[in-house]
C-alpha cells in the first residue's frame, strides 16, 4: 500500500468508526480516506469505480469485409508448421 496523497491526514481507527457514515460521504463524493493505526497508514477508503457500459456489438457492421475464404488452408504456412519448408525462414 503506498503513502497517502500529499496534504490528506490519514483518519485514526477510533475516529474513522465513530464517523464511519461522515467518512463514507465523503467517498462518494470522490475522496479518498486513509485510515491509520497509530499512526501509520494500514487502509484506504475509495469510491468503487463506475462499471463499465455494455459494449455494443456489430459497431463495424457494413464497414468490415471478410473474404469467403479467410480461414482456408494456406499450404506455405502449413509446410512451415511440418517442418518442410525451413529454408523459407532463412534471411
Amino acid at each position: 500500500m503506498g503513502a497517502p496523497e500529499k496534504g490528506a491526514k490519514p483518519v485514526n481507527v477510533h475516529e474513522a468508526k465513530t464517523h464511519f457514515s461522515k467518512l463514507l460521504e465523503r467517498v462518494a463524493g470522490g475522496e479518498e480516506i486513509v485510515i491509520a493505526k497509530s499512526g501509520k497508514p494500514v487502509a484506504r477508503l475509495v469510491p468503487i469505480a463506475e462499471p463499465p457500459k455494455p459494449r455494443k456489438l456489430g459497431g463495424f457492421e457494413g464497414q468490415i469485409w471478410i473474404a469467403d475464404d479467410f480461414d482456408a488452408p494456406d499450404p506455405d504456412l502449413e509446410a512451415l508448421f511440418e517442418g518442410e519448408d525451413d529454408d523459407a525462414l532463412a534471411p
